[in-house]
């Protein structure tokens, strides 16, 4: 295994990219811990080429799907269809039959179109007219999402936010950063010339070496306690679910490996509870969303004890 393929994914992400390196970082985590990411921001951030800059640096088999408000459950995971030729029912596979799909836009789609991604990404399967088919791994979907603010969305539900393993927002260009970025792209097209650096075998085997990153007994119960925090905190209607505490977990490991480490550290808990946590929180009527779920989840961070120890040590 080259220990060096985290690095050169960073850096060939990188050469498309100005600045956003936490948000490049925290979407390989997800990879490394086998999720989901969902990207929210407003149009032109940059959520659709951070994308595909990922999916062209590795060697996988990459789907895109456009939602918009008429598009079928069908056109994503695929339909029978009947072959004159042959005398039966063929299967077509959709576009969530690859390693890396990007969901551009998904809250521009019904619920019910929404909710056909719900089996692909909890259980990496798709089941149509009662036959199900197994997708090949690794898979990760990347979803990018308008605020709810925008015209002409609808707002993802529950079952379906809690299957995304971060919800991540760009980070805002400096001017120096966006001179760079006009001078990148003024006379060039770096996302064409981007090269492979990565196979999708070398990140499957990465994701099972993420699960054997070691997590220190007193950091699980610190972990385990912020969660239970959520659970009981007076403006949270309803907490992290079960599923919830092992995307905490696994993402905490991943953060570890991003930065080339085989144990977790407070920092590397800190840096993912944001992204995991406020998502899944249920807020009290009256509570403003997304803002004060974060406000909430860094609450509890400075609440909860954290006990100090030797954090390599097994």
């Amino acid at each position: 295994m080259d220990e060096h393929i985290l690095p050169k994914l960073k850096d060939n992400i990188a050469k498309v990219m100005i600045g956003n390196e936490r948000t490049i970082e925290l979407v390989l985590t997800c990879i490394l811990a086998k999720g989901h990411v969902l990207l929210e921001d407003v149009p032109g951030t940059g959520k659709t080429v951070l994308a595909k800059s990922l999916a062209k640096s590795v060697q996988a088999k990459f789907g895109r799907v456009q939602f918009t408000p008429d598009l079928l459950p069908s056109d994503v995971t695929g339909l029978n269809y009947f072959d004159a030729k042959q005398g039966a029912f063929v299967f077509s596979e959709g576009p969530v039959f690859c390693n890396i799909l990007l969901a551009d836009e998904i809250n521009r789609a019904t619920p019910k179109t929404q909710s056909s991604l719900l089996e692909c990404m909890a259980e990496r399967q798709v089941t149509v007219d009662k036959v199900t088919r197994p997708l090949s791994e690794p898979f990760l979907v990347i979803a990018t999402q308008n605020p709810l603010e925008t015209l002409g969305t609808f707002p993802l539900p529950e079952a379906q936010m809690d299957r995304f393993l971060m919800q991540l927002s760009m980070e805002a260009l400096s001017p120096a950063q966006e001179r760079a970025m006009v001078e990148r792209f003024l006379t060039d097209e770096p996302l064409a010339k981007l090269d492979v650096v990565c196979r999708k075998e070398e990140l499957a085997a990465l994701q099972e070496q993420c699960r054997e990153v070691y997590l220190h007994p007193d950091l699980l119960n610190y972990m385990v306690s912020v969660i239970h925090a959520t659970r009981n905190h007076e403006k949270v209607e309803s907490g992290v679910s079960p599923r919830g505490t092992l995307a905490f977990v696994r993402a905490a490991q991943g953060c570890a490996m991003v930065k080339g480490r085989d144990y977790v550290v407070p920092e590397d808990i800190k840096a993912v509870a944001v992204p995991v946590l406020a998502h899944r929180l249920n807020l009290s009527a009256g509570e403003d969303g997304r803002r004060a779920a974060v406000q909430i989840v860094e609450e509890i961070l400075l609440r909860v004890p954290l006990p100090t120890e030797d954090w390599g040590k097994r």
